[in-house]
């Protein structure tokens, strides 16, 4: 995969100067970089590695004097990780999951492929599944039956979809990812301890230890339109409605979507999130990495929620929270800048103690 340093610029909106012919093979940091390399040098910082390589071209900040640098062609960029976006897009060598189908895949007779689909090799597609135009899938990947696949999805190896899930166009999905698995949904008898020590904060009453009985998960899972989803990442079936994940949304690795929970668009969940059942997420919301939802709550829209938090209760739009339980982040910040006082506030109070301690009887 070749373009010359105008091809890259003109698909970057970006300015480019020098001899902007130079054909360009891959993108390397400035220390790597080789003659045929395009040097991602895009601050001060950066560029000064650019005297370990051998780059002929480079990636540069607004301004930059390129010629200075001992450089042949640069591209000038104003937001570097914008460029990062679209550079990596064009030099992306992909997954080499050949066209066609592969002789050991097992399609189904009744299932619907566009003509060119690319399926790896040991890869299993069920009865009545549709998989859109322009679709690769990798190794060992499950498609249940019934499921919708749209147009120009990438399943990298191993991946699992379950029965009926309905999924939007360019969808990515890592090594890994399990998608449409029964929700974790469970009933005792009778009324068990769990129950009422959620009912009254602490009290488990005079319930009796019973068995488990499972509730099936009737629902699916909902996918917009490019959604990605990261390696071993799982999302639950709904147990009456569906699972739904907005357009745009996108969860890295080892992240947990509970039964009947619907994400809006353009979320980031970042790893190890786990959010529970029948939570409602609303769009453009942020969750860091290893943040813990509770079930059946709200997050409003353009929340913000710093890594670690546990978020035990309904959060209103638009509100930047952190901590266990979760609060306001200036909220959190007081609480642990007071927490920090406590070892010297424990030393003043007993010193006041035995100050006192030490005063005579009063008259």
């Amino acid at each position: 995969m070749q373009y010359t340093i105008q091809q890259i610029a003109d698909a970057l909106g970006s300015e480019c100067q020098g001899d902007t012919s130079l054909v360009i093979h891959r993108a390397a940091e400035p220390a790597d970089a080789g003659p045929t390399d395009l040097a991602m040098a895009m601050s001060p910082k950066y560029a000064e590695a650019l005297s370990g390589g051998s780059a002929r071209a480079a990636v540069l900040w607004d301004g930059a004097d390129w010629q200075a640098l001992g450089l042949e062609a640069a591209i000038f960029v104003s937001r570097p990780r914008m460029a990062m976006a679209g550079i990596t897009s064009m030099l992306d060598h992909g997954q080499g999951v050949a066209p066609g189908v592969h002789p050991s895949a097992v399609i189904d007779p009744t299932a619907d492929l566009a003509d060119d689909v690319a399926i790896g090799p040991l890869t299993v597609v069920g009865p009545g599944a549709r998989i859109g135009k322009g679709s690769v899938i990798g190794a060992h990947c499950v498609i249940g039956m019934d499921v919708v696949l749209g147009a120009n999805a990438l399943l990298r190896e191993m991946v699992s979809i379950g029965a009926r899930a309905r999924i939007g166009d360019r969808f990515v999905a890592q090594p890994g990812a399990r998608i449409g698995g029964d929700g974790f949904s469970y009933v005792t008898p009778e009324v068990s301890g769990a129950e009422n020590a959620r009912k009254t904060l602490g009290d488990q009453g005079d319930a009796q230890a019973q068995s488990w009985l499972r509730i099936h998960s009737l629902g699916a899972v909902e996918i917009g339109d490019d959604v990605e989803v990261g390696s071993n990442c799982t999302i639950d079936n709904g147990t009456i409605r569906n699972t739904r994940i907005g357009s745009g949304s996108k969860l890295d690795n080892l992240v947990h979507l509970g039964h009947n929970t619907r994400v809006g668009q353009d979320c980031l969940l970042c790893g190890q999130t786990g959010v529970s059942g029948t939570v409602e997420i609303g769009n453009n919301v942020v969750l860091g990495g290893q943040t813990g939802v509770v079930d059946n709550i709200f997050i409003g829209d353009g929340v913000i929620a710093a890594g670690g938090s546990k978020i035990l209760s309904n959060v209103p739009a638009g509100r930047v929270i952190m901590g266990y339980p979760a609060v306001k982040m200036e909220t959190h910040t007081e609480i642990y800048k007071a927490q920090r006082r406590l070892p010297r506030m424990a030393r003043d109070v007993e010193a006041l103690k035995k100050a006192v301690s030490k005063q005579p009887p009063s008259d």
